[in-house]
């Protein structure tokens, strides 16, 4: 047994030391479990990417890309100066959006490389809005082709009879000059191709009204519906294609170039203007159509 200190026979103190340790919670505390969940969580995002880009094609990766962009309406919604003063350049400019080089707007997609469009795109001389004026002057022209043979004929005692017998009709293709027949007039002689005196004064009077124009024409032949009576061969379509080419061969002795014919064909009596009536004398005529000058695409 030990010998007490100071030759005393008290037994020794014995002195307990605790610890309290704060802060770390059970297992020496959990921050490291959100920063491997963290870590868990970037490496499957990682991996999922990797996956999409074995997995799919350019197109759908393109696709991806593009949904995770801002779209055109998202940058309208900024235009004007709305994401800040003046951020979309100006508030009357027509393409007022926040273009920078990295963006898709509508001045990306309308001015050249060359930067020669400016802001009238469409106005050269293959563009949509040249065939607009394009239209507009021939529709004038029209008009007053119609105004001037009208005034023609009613300048001329021999022409007057036939004011009912010239009508003008704007089509959709052009203005078409519809030269009819009636119970008591015919522009041709009976079943031939042969102008009667005062229609070929007035086909004379139509080539010199139109010839200054440039645009092409298209000749209609048409008859009734009665049928002929010999066994010379002639029948409605073999007479109304050859009135219809005896009018482009009148019209040229007028002046016209063959250039400006663009059609001529003859369709019996398969379009009567008087259609509760075929056999109607007014079914019998010659369609001369004025076509509007074609655009860039054929229209």
């Amino acid at each position: 047994m030990a010998r007490a200190p100071h030759g005393t026979n008290q037994p020794p103190k014995i002195i307990y030391k605790k610890v309290y340790i704060e802060g770390h919670g059970g297992h020496h505390g959990g921050a490291w479990k959100v920063a491997y969940a963290d870590f868990v969580t970037a490496m499957m995002a990682f991996f999922l990417l990797m996956w999409l880009l074995g997995a799919t094609t350019e197109k759908q990766r393109k696709a991806l890309a593009d949904y995770f962009t801002p779209t055109l309406i998202e940058l309208k919604q900024n235009s004007a100066g709305s994401n800040g003063l003046f951020g979309g350049s100006s508030i009357i400019e027509k393409d007022n959006y926040p273009n920078r080089a990295g963006q898709t707007g509508t001045r990306s997609l309308t001015v050249p490389v060359e930067a020669t469009g400016g802001i009238q795109v469409g106005t050269g001389d293959k563009g949509t809005l040249k065939d607009k004026a394009v239209r507009a002057e021939d529709k004038k022209n029209f008009e007053k082709v119609g105004r001037q043979i009208t005034a023609a004929i009613q300048a001329s005692p021999k022409l007057q009879k036939l004011a009912t017998h010239i009508k003008f009709v704007p089509q959709n293709d052009g203005l078409r000059i519809d030269l009819v027949d009636n119970a008591d007039y015919s522009m041709f002689a009976l079943g031939t191709t042969m102008f009667e005196p005062e229609a070929d004064k007035l086909m004379g009077l139509i080539a010199e009204s139109i010839r200054g124009l440039d645009n092409t024409i298209m000749i209609r032949g048409h008859t009734d519906s009665l049928a002929f009576r010999n066994a010379s061969g002639i029948n409605n379509w073999l007479l109304s294609s050859s009135r219809a080419e005896a009018t482009r061969q009148r019209l040229s002795q007028g002046g016209l170039p063959d250039a400006r014919f663009e059609r001529i064909e003859g369709v019996a009596d398969r379009e009567p203007l008087i259609t509760a009536n075929p056999a109607d004398a007014r079914n019998r005529r010659v369609a001369i159509t004025l076509l509007y000058r074609k655009g860039a695409f054929g229209r």
